[in-house]
């Protein structure tokens, strides 16, 4: 089965690098989220394109995100359950707090262009993405995911780990792992957690 690993806003297929290099499968994909969506950006253009991409898929597919990349691997089980084996929510909302949102682009508006070179996007592009995530709630959808979930957060993400534990509760089948001295980024700073889980 395959293994398809989703990168953060502000990340791109590239930090996944030591994750796949520790993998036990070499049938993985790391798509470039920002790649194929032309001159519009937006969370619901992204999912279509993911969608588009997976929609002939044979066999269900194991899925890994972080952030950005974790809402769109909980969105697309809520919308096509029967294609996903397993889950793995890295640094994961289900409801998109509006103002940590604001705060974010409130921060993105304060940084220097060229900040954004290395993120696959512009800073204008950044703003608009984050700005179309601001009304996600999956709450009411999640008693319809019903694959095993591991539910990941960094020791030290304080803007999600209030979320995952909620997370954990509200998703009766899920785990969840703390992971010590790590930041938002777990696929950078514990890439071999990550390859251990998905390895399982």
């Amino acid at each position: 089965m395959k293994t398809v690993l989703l990168h953060g806003l502000g990340q791109t297929a590239q930090d996944w690098k030591e994750v796949v290099r520790q993998l036990s499968t070499s049938n993985v994909d790391c798509p470039e989220l920002f790649s194929a969506t032309g001159n519009e950006i937006s969370y619901s253009r992204i999912l279509a394109d993911l969608e588009r991409q997976y929609s002939n898929a044979t066999e269900p597919l194991h899925i890994c995100g972080l952030s950005l990349g974790a809402l769109l691997a909980l969105d697309f089980t809520i919308r096509h359950g029967d294609k996903v084996a397993s889950l793995v929510l890295i640094g994961a909302q289900y409801k998109v707090p509006t103002f940590l949102i604001d705060f974010q682009n409130f921060l993105f508006r304060c940084m220097p262009s060229k900040s954004f070179d290395s993120m696959g996007l512009s800073k204008s592009d950044t703003i608009k993405l984050s700005h179309s995530m601001r009304s996600l709630d999956f709450t009411s959808h999640l008693s319809g995911v019903t694959c095993p979930v591991t539910i990941v957060c960094g020791e030290k993400d304080s803007a999600n780990i209030k979320a995952s534990k909620k997370l954990k509760a509200l998703l009766p089948q899920a785990t969840l792992h703390i992971i010590p001295g790590a930041g938002h980024e777990v696929n950078k700073y514990a890439p071999e957690t990550i390859s251990a889980i998905l390895n399982g």
